[in-house]
């Protein structure tokens, strides 16, 4: 993976022109619909926009659909991993300052991350790993809208696009993270849904997963079978999109059918309480046995092991599922937790 701290490539960072929507944008749920107005109504304003969200979700391609969608002419969209090497993170934003530079504007130069970003978007991921004395710089150029470029007073003409983990209020409260900067990166502020929020999205999201990946790989299009979009569906996936996407490709890379089966997709699981890899061995009543198991399990796990909402999803009574779960040899000790 090429490093986002690379000036070169933050130059010649162009705008991705697609015409489908982004990966993490895919779905029709409440939420994510919720989420794509949002970012919708926030990439019509200038002002800074925060991105929160858990590990896992492709944060970038989120703030590149802000830019790309941004009312002004496209610009350039400038990548920064703010935990990625703090060290030299001050001069990699601002480049150096001479020792005479005046001290009413932050100095700027060309050679710099702010500077290739004029016009444009300066996305800074993981904002709250900032150090304090860059954070004190960047509250200033926000505030100001202008800075001497080579000593020249300029406006930057750019938007502050930038992504913390839940709880970054706590480091403001806590004065670990300046509150003038945050008031200005959160001008807009999207919390993005996460995949357990949003199951209903799990099948498209999976489907669209398989298909970027046989397009990249010079496949035929493929498909899943329901049941393996229906076992798909019924998990947590703690790892939001990030785990689905290396799930569906695992599962894909390692598959010999044109349909993507529940046998393909086992194998790429990693489920509590059901067995991690998938042998193709005995006759097809146990194949079915072996299924029924991991996909209980499945459900079970997606529902916190609440018989009653997993027997729902089933399509059976309750007492059919403690029978069957019993007959399958599925522990239920969590069930009564």
């Amino acid at each position: 993976m090429a490093d986002p701290m690379t000036l070169a490539d933050a130059r010649t960072a162009r705008l991705v022109k697609s015409s489908t929507v982004a990966l993490e944008l895919v779905g029709r749920s409440l939420a994510i619909v919720r989420t794509q107005e949002l970012i919708r109504r926030a990439a019509q304003v200038d002002g800074g926009v925060l991105l929160v969200s858990e590990r896992g979700v492709d944060v970038e391609s989120i703030a590149r659909e802000i830019h790309d969608r941004a009312r002004r002419p496209p610009a350039t969209f400038v990548h920064v991993v703010c935990s990625s090497d703090p060290a030299r993170l001050d001069n990699a934003l601002f480049g150096p300052t001479p020792e005479n530079a005046p001290s009413d504007l932050e100095w700027i130069s060309h050679d710099s991350f702010i500077g290739a970003a004029f016009g444009g978007t300066l996305f800074l991921q993981d904002v709250v790993d900032l150090p304090a004395a860059v954070q004190a710089r960047l509250a200033r150029v926000a505030r100001d809208g202008e800075v001497r470029l080579d000593g020249q007073p300029i406006a930057t003409g750019l938007r502050f696009v930038a992504s913390a983990a839940p709880g970054l209020e706590a480091e403001v409260h806590a004065n670990r993270f300046r509150s003038d900067l945050y008031r200005r990166l959160s001008a807009s502020r999207i919390d993005l849904p996460q995949l357990r929020e949003r199951p209903d999205d799990v099948p498209a999201l999976a489907t669209r997963i398989l298909d970027d990946w046989c397009a990249s790989n010079g496949f035929a299009q493929r498909a899943f079978t329901q049941t393996a979009l229906a076992l798909l569906a019924a998990l947590t996936w703690p790892g939001n999109v990030a785990e689905l996407k290396s799930v569906v490709e695992r599962a894909a890379k390692e598959s010999t059918h044109d349909v993507i089966q529940i046998e393909d997709v086992l194998p790429a699981l990693n489920l509590d309480r059901a067995p991690v890899r998938f042998t193709p061995s005995g006759q097809l009543r146990e194949a079915r046995l072996r299924f029924e198991r991991d996909y209980i399990s499945a459900v079970l796990q997606h529902h916190g092991w609440r018989m009653a909402d997993a027997a729902e999803t089933l399509g059976i009574q309750r007492p059919n599922l403690y029978r069957k779960a019993r007959q399958l040899g599925i522990p239920l000790t969590r069930a009564s937790e």
